[in-house]
């Protein structure tokens, strides 16, 4: 994409705003994005700076809740096989006009059919826009679920679907599913530049991109023809900012408005604050250590299990997350409907650990890797002192753990091709649906596109959770994830390790904000008074 001939501080960034009348909302955010289309990577911080600010999906969540509402979408039916989805779409959405691409017609169901075509058929010409592929989609089935999409005219369209799938409607509303423009993507295609959609983006949602300055910001003006009305605040920048305490340092001296994912340590002084707001809530969030299952000697599920009893879960709470978090075992949060209750939580045992590794073969230990963020985020606000406490846990059992700290995208990239042995990493759940974790980060489909980071593949557990998402009685789903977690729990390709509350802070000039159930971090209704 074009580089910026300079970056201004954020202090002349503030400074210019003013001085043309506007008011930015300027958000400390924790990462880059690794681009800005939704459909092509997973990280939240990407969904934030993409799908959040730029698109819109068919179908939206009702904000603070899990309720899945009208989006580009007015309406919808079902057919009564569950294999049918017909959806009319809104009339008169306009698509962004940018220094890049001036649209001639507004979004009708030509965008629909390509956002998702591009991802479930390989030989569309919008599938090659992403040289790593439609990871969300591959791992959701997408490819295989979805039979066929139907154009009935300009402002309806059918997805016709191989088999029943409960959560499908709510997948949709999810980032990976955000429209975009047909037109815009088939004039990169014939410019022979369609990786250009994820540097410069066109959406229809609140706020128009400008720039991207790697590393540095994101800036975004306020979309002037937007569906809904005019966005709460004229102008928007993203302000990247890796390390936790400078993004605090920066919303007390007013070079922000909003962050996100402060030191727990730091929260009570933040709460002391008069001109400061915040908010912790429990999501539907996990941090979890993953074991690529299929590296000696983690192939074996005893050092799996060994590994996860000697971590001392307790001390992690203290330690990282300040009792703003609670131990956790399973691969779904406790608040999340299927979580299996009858499922003992296991506990630090160093005596059972010592034992497991002798019957692998392993009485004298081994030596090992992990990879971790060097940054802290959503579901762990300091990972590398997460590692050094783990190194210290199975030094006690004899196994030497060697820690790899590195950028998010890079650990990202790095763990997707499996380079890892271990990593520390977490999930933020998208749609409220149990699928949602499931899925993406535990199915054979998702071992094998290397978002599953324990690169893991169970045909029992696929099986129970292929059952659970034909199903529509949710009694008969509730009952085939627990037996998952069963089996989750029996073969150990995670150690689950907290469920973590997620904090955000703004200054009290902020208005309409509401925290998302799926930490989601949107500004449309944001303004500073």
């Amino acid at each position: 994409m074009k580089k910026a001939l300079r970056i201004l501080p954020l202090a002349g960034l503030l400074a210019l705003a003013g001085a043309a009348g506007a008011k930015p909302l300027v958000f400390c955010s924790e990462a880059s994005p690794e681009g800005f289309d939704g459909g092509m990577f997973t990280a939240a911080t990407t969904q934030d700076a993409s799908s959040e600010a730029v698109y819109n999906r068919l179908v939206d969540f009702e904000r603070g809740t899990t309720k899945v509402i009208p989006g580009l979408a007015e309406r919808w039916e079902i057919s009564k096989d569950g294999l049918e989805y017909t959806f009319h779409l809104r009339r008169g959405v306009k698509f962004h006009t940018t220094d890049w691409f001036k649209p001639t017609r507004d979004f009708n169901a030509d965008d629909v059919l390509w956002t998702f075509q591009r991802m479930i058929d390989p030989k569309h010409p919008g599938a090659n826009a992403s040289p790593q592929g439609w990871p969300y989609a591959a791992d959701m089935g997408f490819p295989t679920l979805i039979k066929k999409i139907e154009r009935l005219d300009d402002y309806k369209v059918k997805f016709v679907l191989s088999k029943p799938e409960a959560p499908f409607l709510a997948d949709l509303g999810m980032g990976f599913a955000s429209i975009v423009s047909a037109e815009y993507a088939q004039q990169l295609h014939k410019a022979n530049k369609p990786g250009q959609i994820a540097l410069l983006p066109v959406g229809t949602g609140p706020y128009v991109f400008k720039r991207y300055d790697k590393g540095a910001q994101t800036r975004y003006e306020a979309n002037p023809q937007y569906w809904r009305g005019k966005p709460g605040s004229d102008k928007l920048i993203f302000a990247i900012t890796e390390d936790p305490a400078v993004r605090v340092q920066k919303l007390k001296r007013g070079e922000c408005n909003f962050t996100v994912y402060p030191k727990p340590a730091d929260i009570p002084q933040l709460k002391a604050d008069p001109k400061l707001q915040v908010l912790s809530t429990k999501a539907l969030t996990l941090a979890y250590l993953a074991f690529n299952t299929q590296k000696k000697p983690f192939t074996d599920k005893r050092v799996r299990q060994a590994l996860a009893l000697a971590i001392d879960k307790g001390a992690m709470v203290k330690a990282v997350y300040e009792g703003s978090a609670a131990p956790a075992h399973l691969p779904l949060p406790s608040s999340m409907w299927s979580y299996n209750k009858s499922i003992k939580p296991y506990s630090l045992d160093l005596a059972q650990a010592k034992k497991l590794l002798a019957e692998a073969g392993l009485p004298n230990g081994f030596e090992t890797t992990m990879y971790v963020r060097n940054g802290g985020g959503g579901t762990n606000p300091n990972p590398k002192l997460t590692a050094e406490m783990v190194q210290a846990d199975w030094a006690k059992i004899g196994v030497k753990l060697k820690i790899v700290p590195m950028e998010w995208a890079e650990l990202l990239k790095r763990t997707k091709a499996g380079e890892h042995d271990t990593t520390i990493n977490g999930w933020a759940g998208d749609n409220g649906d149990p699928d949602n974790f499931l899925t993406p980060n535990l199915t054979c489909a998702s071992a094998q596109s290397g978002e599953n980071r324990a690169r893991w593949c169970n045909k029992s557990f696929d099986d129970l959770v292929e059952k659970a998402k034909r199903a529509t009685d949710i009694k008969e789903r509730t009952k085939l994830y627990e037996q998952a977690q069963q089996v989750f729990i029996d073969e150990m390709p995670w150690a689950t390790l907290v469920e973590p509350m997620t904090t955000v802070v703004f200054q009290k000039t902020v208005t309409g904000f509401v925290p998302s159930p799926f930490t989601n971090n949107n500004f449309e209704a944001v303004a500073i008074r």
